[in-house]
């Protein structure tokens, strides 16, 4: 198994699309390449994410690129739907080279290359979300998502 972690906004529904997929193994809420957080609460310049374990001989990180460009707007900056803010910013971040090197090379294959705000970073440091929000929108679905439902459900 491999893992990657996953930025489009909310977190909320990014992990309720990403589990959905085939060869995805495992998902978990979290906040990635932050400054700083406080167990108050305060996560400085992290992005809420999804980490994402996937079986390679299933799904290949540029398959999982399409899917994830399925539900963002890779052209907003600190934005999807109505949540703004640097922690919605979007991102695809991870500890093996090889993976940014297809995130990046997906990005450039694409026509739109020259609008696309999504960063491509080494993964520097990640923190588990609060148990509430692990799974959030199989608990509460009537909560806010910016990802549409038929989404959501497209590969269930």
């Amino acid at each position: 198994m491999e893992i990657v972690y996953f930025a489009g906004g909310c977190l909320w529904g990014v992990q309720a699309f990403i589990k959905t997929l085939p060869g995805v193994t495992f998902t978990e809420a979290g906040r990635a390449n932050g400054t700083s957080h406080t167990l108050e609460g305060g996560y400085d310049g992290y992005a809420e994410c999804v980490k994402t374990e996937f079986d390679p001989t299933v799904i290949t990180i540029s398959e999982l690129m399409g899917y994830f460009f399925e539900i963002i707007d890779p052209y907003s900056v600190n934005k999807q739907g109505q949540d703004v803010g640097e922690k919605y910013r979007t991102g695809v971040y991870s500890e093996n080279s090889d993976h940014l090197k297809v995130a990046k090379a997906f990005l450039q294959e694409r026509d739109d290359y020259d609008r696309i705000v999504v960063e491509v970073l080494p993964l520097t440091n990640y923190v588990r979300s609060a148990e509430e929000h692990q799974d959030r929108l199989d608990r509460c679905p009537d909560d806010y998502c910016h990802i549409p439902q038929e989404l959501l459900n497209k590969y269930k």
